[in-house]
């Protein structure tokens, strides 16, 4: 398939080819939900934490004989079913929330969900930048421009989860001039996800040719 390029005047850059085999893919919301879930999974960090009987301090002590009191049995006045006792089948730091997942599922889930994004016109594919200053000023000025092509007219305005700025390397000042546009993730194309194409509404890729050159 052939997709347009634009400047970063929104002006025809010309076009590039693009494999078809890769972005080209039937939507499959099975394997994308699963290879999502999963991710998400392995990015949870187990935080809620609770003492069983055995962590809680005190009990150490029988409180009263086994025979002859008229009250039901007692080992610890750490219990469960103790005021003050640990808590039973409670969550705990320790459990480990990670999944595996196969690299051609994770492969496939990614471009199935890039190709979804190309037949939305969600993708703007951009020759280059070129920024004179470090200037937030600049960066909003060129999201205003892509903002005039067909499709991407939310691209100036929209605040939460707005792009994924995919670049072939970082460079350090595209990246501070675009950081602080609400909602704009900078990131060099190998770094970006699965989970990166389904939060942010577009991707926007920069010199293509270059950082697609290694997706085969």
């Amino acid at each position: 398939m052939e997709v347009k390029v634009y400047n970063q005047e929104a002006k025809d850059a010309g076009n590039i080819k693009l494999s078809d085999d890769l972005f080209g893919l039937e939507w499959n919301d099975e394997l994308v939900h699963q290879v999502a879930v999963s991710m998400m999974s392995n990015k949870r960090v187990a935080i809620a934490h609770t003492k069983g009987r055995g962590e809680v301090r005190g009990g150490g002590k029988k409180p009263w004989r086994q025979k002859g009191t008229g009250r039901a049995r007692h080992g610890s006045i750490r219990s469960p079913i103790w005021v003050g006792g640990g808590v039973a089948h409670g969550p705990s730091k320790d459990k480990n929330y990670s999944k595996k997942i196969n690299k051609k599922m994770k492969r496939k889930a990614f471009f199935t969900a890039f190709s979804q994004k190309i037949r939305d016109n969600e993708v703007i594919f951009v020759d280059k930048l070129t920024l004179n200053n470090e200037k937030t000023k600049e960066a909003a000025g060129i999201l205003k421009n892509l903002s005039g092509v067909k499709g991407f007219e939310k691209l100036s305005t929209k605040r939460k989860n707005r792009a994924v700025l995919a670049l072939d390397k970082k460079e350090s000042k595209i990246d501070k001039s675009f950081r602080n546009i609400s909602g704009m993730y900078v990131s060099g194309i190998k770094s970006v996800n699965l989970l990166d194409l389904l939060t942010y509404k577009y991707v926007v890729v920069v010199d293509p040719k270059a950082s697609l050159k290694d997706w085969k």
